[in-house]
């Protein structure tokens, strides 16, 4: 059955989410409307022609996650305009964009990162955004801007300028990800995470299937928590990357990462919710259950979401033999994920 794409109303409200008081509300909405991808660059851009600072920061954030050749031209003028809030999201996405695949993308966005850079009528804060964006450019173009602002009048430019690049290499990216695709995972989850967000349009769709898989496996032999989660957030970024191909490959994962106990990355569900289907319905019912009993109300919440956006997608019913096995199995949470 194909993918139906949401409708114009769930998006609008997704974009109306990026300006919540809630982080979480304003994280979630971000994730999913990457997950939404090009279908949701038209209301962003509409919006954010009209929008208050805040919604311009949430939408140049959404942007960034989509690395959104359209977001160059707002990024740009951000940088240029005097909206303090608007310099770190606008930076994010022109970070993003250097590794386009347009080359003029990728070059405009490099050119508008270094004029806001070593531009000394600039206030210092987008000067030192820029810097920080510049940090994943290639080393031939940091260098002779670090020499430029080698007597910069600011100090705290000159240092930021000074300090060494952390940014990302990529002939290392090639390597990781070769290798990741070989079944070599680097020792390292952002060296990975990186490989996957400059790949994830453009990636053989069964590569990306099988480093979930190899991901998952990592995930488990690691003992220590807060890398464990660190892996999963990069098994999460797969993910999102196959959502937003509309591939159903690692769909399997997805239902089966929702029986863990510990609460996942909000990129999981944004997937579910793009891509899931039928087979999904009775897992997200147990989970909504287990989240009902440890008062789990953000998960829950986002449950929810999801669940019923599979139903009205797929055109499920009370008859249809997946939603009995949810009744069956979990009957209070399949009644209230389906309003009684």
């Amino acid at each position: 059955m194909p993918i139906r794409p949401p409708a114009g109303a769930e998006i609008r409200d997704l974009i109306a989410a990026l300006a919540a008081d809630d982080p979480v509300a304003r994280e979630s909405a971000v994730a999913r409307l990457a997950v939404v991808g090009t279908r949701a660059v038209e209301p962003l851009l509409r919006t954010y022609a009209s929008a208050d600072a805040r919604l311009k920061a949430g939408i140049l954030r959404a942007f960034e996650a989509m690395t959104e050749p359209r977001a160059l031209g707002p990024a740009r003028d951000a940088l240029k305009g005097d909206a303090v809030d608007l310099y770190a999201p606008a930076s994010g996405v022109l970070r993003a964009l250097l590794s386009s695949s347009r080359a003029e993308t990728a070059s405009g966005a490099l050119d508008a990162l270094v004029a806001a850079a070593v531009d000394a009528r600039r206030p210092k804060l987008v000067r030192l955004a820029a810097l920080d964006a510049l940090r994943e450019a290639p080393s031939d173009v940091l260098e002779p801007v670090a020499r430029m602002l080698g007597s910069d009048p600011d100090v705290e430019v000159r240092a930021r300028a000074a300090t060494s690049p952390g940014g990302r290499n990529t002939t290392d990216d090639d390597d990781v990800w070769i290798a990741a695709v070989d079944g070599r995972l680097p020792a390292s989850p952002e060296a990975l995470k990186d490989a996957v967000t400059a790949r994830r349009t453009t990636a053989r769709l069964t590569e990306l299937q099988g480093l979930v898989d190899r991901i998952r496996a990592r995930e488990r032999k690691e003992a220590d928590p807060a890398r464990r989660e660190q892996w999963r957030a990069v098994r999460g970024a797969v993910h999102h990357a196959l959502a937003g191909r509309n591939s159903r490959l690692a769909l399997y994962d997805l239902r089966d990462s929702l029986l863990e106990p510990e609460r996942l990355p909000v990129a999981f569900l944004a997937a579910i919710e793009e891509i899931g289907d039928a087979s999904c319905v009775e897992t997200l019912a147990g989970a909504y259950d287990a989240s009902s009993r440890s008062g789990d109300t953000w998960w829950r919440e986002h449950i929810a979401v999801a669940f019923r956006a599979i139903v009205q997608r797929e055109g499920l019913t009370r008859r249809h033999a997946a939603i009995k096995r949810a009744m069956a199995r979990w009957p209070d949470a399949t009644a209230d994920l389906l309003g009684r």
